[in-house]
């Protein structure tokens, strides 16, 4: 099972994914230091959480918009000497009025210099999607809404609306340029799991001081991060002789880079923190293959970490050895 903490952004299953584009990154380039690669993850866990709070900003840019159309209209309608009656349920929602008002978004967006200017196109698109979507219009014709009401449909709109929206993605690469951040458009669908997560720890009474994700919830979780990137470029040659020696009827030459790296990785896990179940590590690094090499090279991946861990076992190399079946 996958790890997640209620309270946190960045769990262990970010961490080593960080690692793992860290290591793709930092081998690719010759001319990188193993100093480099450590600041570039410290940045890289930095822009991932950016991403978070500017998605919790969505609520808000939203609903300015909707609100300026509402006022755009009623100017108009002056104008026309015509009649106009918005229903400004929408605007009025209690759920987005405290996301507005939220003391740790509103500061953390001030001093990070976050801001939605470049992806205003975006803004109009969503909600000119979202007007027409089924979940709106029922919220919209409801004799009464509660504030769970409220919550709810910003819940449908972070995942009926949002996931694999082209505009929104269109919009966060404008962004990732303008505001200088990386991986945004990469890590969409992860972060907005965790910003549903922090909707459904909202709560009414909790007013402006509801409590958002944090980054690191110690700092054991950076320190891990930091020692994995550390340790798996430290062993590096190791782990590879390590591989090449269980290849069967296999050339090395032809395996995936991105293979080798997140066996290297996982290597270096599996070698270096045995306070880390061995069952969550294959599981982690089974997934990270899935996810982000080849169609099969989950198997490929598998096949050869067990078949390095019933070495060192036999060995009694593996200090997890406690752990196998």
């Amino acid at each position: 099972m996958r790890d997640f903490n209620n309270k946190t952004m960045i769990n262990r299953t970010i961490v080593r994914t960080r690692v793992v584009q860290t290591l793709y990154a930092y081998q690719q380039c010759g001319d990188k230091t193993p100093s480099t690669a450590r600041k570039e993850l410290l940045r890289s866990f930095s822009d991932t959480y950016n991403l978070y709070i500017i998605l919790l900003d969505l609520v808000n840019e939203v609903t300015n918009y909707a609100q300026n159309q509402i006022s755009e209209n009623e100017a108009r309608s002056r104008a026309t000497h015509t009649t106009y009656k918005p229903n400004r349920r929408f605007v009025q929602n209690r759920f987005a009025k405290q996301v507005f008002e939220n003391r740790t978004l509103r500061h953390f967006i001030e001093e990070q210099h976050l801001s939605w200017e470049a992806g205003q196109t975006t803004i109009s698109a969503i909600y000119s999607h979202l007007v027409d979507m089924p979940f709106y219009k029922a919220y919209m014709l409801k004799s009464d809404c509660t504030y769970e009401d409220d919550k709810q449909l910003w819940r449908k709109i972070m995942t009926e609306l949002l996931p694999g929206n082209p505009d929104l993605l269109s919009g966060l690469e404008e962004m990732e340029v303008a505001l200088d951040q990386q991986n945004w458009t990469v890590d969409l669908d992860i972060v907005l799991s965790y910003v549903i997560k922090s909707i459904r720890q909202f709560r009414e009474e909790r007013g402006a001081d509801q409590q958002l994700l944090q980054m690191f919830d110690h700092e054991e979780e950076l320190q891990f991060a930091q020692d994995l990137l550390t340790k798996a470029i430290e062993h590096r040659e190791d782990s590879m002789d390590l591989v090449h020696a269980h290849l069967k009827n296999w050339d090395a030459e032809r395996l995936a880079f991105m293979d080798t790296i997140i066996l290297q990785a996982a290597l270096a896990e599996l070698m270096y923190f045995p306070e880390i179940a061995l069952e969550v590590t294959l599981n982690e690094y089974i997934e990270l293959a899935k996810e982000y090499s080849g169609d099969k090279s989950y198997l490929f991946v598998n096949g050869i970490l067990n078949e390095i861990l019933l070495e060192l076992k036999r060995e009694g190399k593996l200090l997890k050895a406690m752990a196998m079946k």
